[in-house]
């Protein structure tokens, strides 16, 4: 298996496809184990969500071909497109439609689409699209800037009526990533991160789940049967691993003591069961992810193109490592899914379309438009 990017070669990252498979696999295989118990309490049967996430991966695997053979410059004519309508359907979310949409989620049938997954892919596509048309323009901060703090600004207001913060913070991430790679000025970015801060501190405050989520985190103890449950819950978990793991299926914590073990907490069973070891494995494999999305920016043929590549491994890098710093007690509680491990259709499916355009520039690296 080749591990560096040859530029204006071409083809299909091979490499990468290896590392997607093993994350996808290992993910269907830790989600059966951690959510057959829960799946059985309340589908009847303990397969339920492993066959509902083994549909979503091959509608995923499925976008993620076509999305591999289609010239992912197309995309620059839809950016605005894509961001619009993924916008779209995040504030339907938020609008009184009855049983359409509850908080988060869209229900359409016998489908939950999750519409800030959309959001985050569209985001990125927006973001490099349109760096890549100001060029040097994005040196100031009104022509260059402004623009994106803008868009996100109008963004925030709807996300966080869903409440989102977890995924609010990510888009934000995936923005000030992207504009410093495009080439935005330092000074610039630490004055918006500076004047993020206070801002985010009001929505925690503004909120009391998350301000008893914030306590909790730093007082986990004083909080054991309320708002600090689920973070010492995963604890005893992944520290009940040890260096091998109780062994795969022989997770207690999934039993119904840990809540949502099958989607936010799904690294603490993986660490339970698989220990240290596996616990490093999985993190090498996301870091894999991202190295290969570096190589494959670097053969890329366009701005566009490096820009792309390097969102989405930011992206799935940074919500991975978000995820296992909160099962881990580095951080307080945020939603956030691990991506390929955690249930949830729509995330899944999202996650393999960016992995499809990631290895459309690699199969278009040195073809000139």
């Amino acid at each position: 298996m080749k591990w560096a990017a040859h530029e204006g070669e071409g083809g299909t990252d091979r490499a990468t496809i290896g590392v997607v498979a093993l994350l996808l696999l290992g993910g269907l295989l830790m989600l059966y184990s951690a959510s057959a118990p829960f799946s059985l309490l309340h589908y009847g049967s303990g397969h339920q969500m492993l066959a509902r996430q083994a549909i979503a991966a091959a509608v995923g695997i499925a976008v993620a071909f076509a999305l591999t053979r289609i010239d992912y410059r197309l995309l620059r004519h839809l950016s605005e497109v894509l961001l619009l309508g993924a916008f779209v359907l995040v504030v339907v979310t938020v609008l009184p439609v009855g049983s359409l949409a509850d908080g988060r989620w869209l229900h359409l049938g016998p489908f939950d689409v999750q519409p800030t997954e959309l959001l985050k892919f569209a985001l990125i596509i927006y973001i490099a699209c349109t760096i890549e048309r100001k060029g040097d323009a994005l040196r100031g901060f009104v022509p260059g800037v402004l623009p994106f703090v803008v868009v996100l600004g109008v963004i925030a207001l709807v996300v966080l009526q869903q409440p989102d913060l977890g995924m609010l913070l990510v888009l934000g991430a995936i923005t000030a990533v992207m504009l410093f790679l495009g080439g935005a000025r330092v000074s610039h970015l630490g004055a918006l991160f500076a004047a993020g801060i206070p801002c985010a501190l009001l929505a925690v405050l503004l909120a009391p789940y998350r301000l008893a989520r914030l306590i909790a985190f730093l007082s986990p103890a004083e909080f054991s049967t309320s708002s600090g449950y689920q973070a010492l819950q995963s604890l005893v978990a992944v520290g009940s691993g040890g260096i091998v793991g109780r062994g795969l299926g022989a997770s207690r914590a999934k039993l119904l003591y840990l809540p949502q073990a099958h989607s936010d907490f799904v690294f603490s069973v993986t660490a339970e069961e698989l220990g240290l070891m596996g616990s490093v494995l999985l993190l090498g494999l996301f870091a894999a992810l991202a190295w290969r999305s570096v190589c494959i920016a670097r053969a890329a043929s366009d701005p566009f193109g490096r820009l792309l590549a390097l969102g989405i491994g930011f992206a799935l890098l940074m919500q991975a490592a978000i995820n296992v710093a909160v099962a881990v007690g580095l951080l307080p509680v945020t939603g956030l899914t691990l991506p390929f491990f955690s249930h949830g259709g729509s995330s899944l499916v999202v996650t393999l379309a960016m992995i499809g355009v990631l290895l459309s520039v690699s199969r278009h690296a040195g073809r000139r438009s």
